[in-house]
Formats: C-alpha cells, structure tokens, sequence
C-alpha cells in the first residue's frame, strides 16, 4: 500500500470576526442600520427609495464594516448622494456622517434595551482551543466590541481584541481591507498562512481571502443555513454552523 500524504498542519492561530461568529449582535447591528437608512431613504427620496432590506441589503452592503463605509456603500448602490460631512455631526440624515452617528445611537438604544449574549457554542468552543494551545484573537468594527466581550465573559479566552477604537487610535482601514486581521495576527504572532478567520459576513471573508489567511471559515448561523453558498464563492474555503464544529473539523483530529 502506498505511504498516506501527510496531512497539512492545522492553523496555529484563530482570528475571529465579533458580531455573528461570538456575539448574538448582529440582529441588532440589522435592526439600527434600518432605523437609520429607512429614516435617511425617506428624508432624502421619498418614495423613490424602497425601504433597507436588514437581511439580503444588510449582508452585501453593510455587515461587517464600519459605520461610515456601511453608509455610504449602502448610498452608492441605491444611487443616493449625500455630502461627507464630520465625524463630529450629530445623528441625523443630512451626511453620511450624520446616518452614521443616527445608526450609532439606535444599536446603542438597544443594546440598553435588549443586550447581547454570547452565542451557546462560543464558551465550549473557545475553551477547547485554549486547551489544544491555539490562541484565539476577536476582531471587530465596532466601538463596543471590547465591553461586549468583555460582558460576555469571553474576554479570558481570549489572547487579544482588536475593536474600532483600536482601527480609529491606529488608522487601520474597515473590512474589506485585511487591517484589522493582520493586526489580530500580528499581535498574536502567528503570520497569516499559519492562521484562521471565522467570519460570518461576505465583506469580512474578502478581507481574510486579500490578508493571505490560511485558512477562511465562513460561519452561517442562519437557520437554513442560507448564507453558506455567499461565503463560499466570496472565498471561504470552509462553511460551518457553528464554532465547535469549527473546532473539530480543524483540531479535533491529530492523528
């Protein structure tokens, strides 16, 4: 019988994307980009414009990035036309900074109101890779994503966070530009080849395919598992349901 090839050594490392693959946030990531593009399409158009799509719009435009790009790859599209503005204008319709502060405080009004957990998965499955010795990094556009973590109890799970007030302290670009990743991994010390993403938006699974990652996991927790498709043809090279199966498909076999 022939000699088996041996099979390719398992990442060293995981970089994980924060809202949707650790958090329960991006319903309501989905629900305030609605309350505040709904708001803005009808201030701007009228009825013109069809209200935003929080499932299909949410996905191709907007999940995953940050507030900013989000508005204006979401106006873009829709052919919508505002001035830039400031980082300091307050929440309203008037720039793309001002939807972008109005989408701010709606995510902010409901995490008061409603909160984020942990997704059932993410504690076991995080635990297990500590015990098999490979660090883990969260990534995250959001401003809230340390906190959160933290909240969440998985922030001693976790060898680094890498948040939106890092990207802003730092320059680094939003998703789809591997910045934030290549951080992660840096601060990790684990070069990209040798490290995974798990993503669960198309934009962030780009960003780890133009990174040079190693290996690109798409997580689709949606229940009929109708995001698995995307994520594979923007590049995943691996779709999964949830963070244990993850976990044994790439560690859980040694031998």
């Amino acid at each position: 019988m022939a000699d088996r090839a041996p099979r390719p050594l398992p990442p060293r490392s995981l970089v994980l994307d924060t809202d949707g693959v650790l958090l329960d946030s991006a319903g309501l990531h989905a629900t305030a980009w609605k309350t505040a593009l709904d708001a803005c399409l009808e201030t701007v158009a009228g009825e013109q414009q069809p209200p935003f799509d929080a499932d299909a719009e949410y996905r191709r435009f907007v999940d995953g990035k940050s507030r900013y790009d989000g508005v204006a790859a979401l106006l873009d599209a829709r052919g919508v036309e505002l001035p830039v503005g400031t980082p300091a204008d307050p929440p309203g319709c008037t720039t793309i900074w001002a939807v972008a502060a109005r989408k701010e405080r709606a995510f902010v009004d409901l995490l008061h109101t409603e909160g984020v957990t942990a997704f059932p998965d993410v504690l076991p499955a995080l635990t297990a890779l500590r015990t098999e010795g490979v660090p883990c990094a969260a990534v995250s556009a959001s401003r809230h994503a340390r906190a959160l973590i933290r909240a969440g109890g998985l922030d001693a799970l976790l060898a680094v966070i890498v948040d939106g007030e890092d990207s802003a302290r730092l320059g680094l670009a939003g998703k789809p530009d591997p910045a934030l990743f290549l951080r992660a991994a840096s601060l990790l010390g684990s070069r990209p080849p040798r490290t995974a993403v798990a993503e669960d938006a198309l934009a962030g699974v780009e960003a780890a395919r133009r990174g040079g990652f190693g290996l690109v996991v798409g997580v689709d927790r949606t229940p009929l598992r109708s995001a698995a498709d995307a994520l594979a043809e923007q590049g995943a090279d691996l779709t999964v349901p949830d963070l244990t199966t993850l976990v044994r498909s790439v560690w859980g076999e040694r031998g």
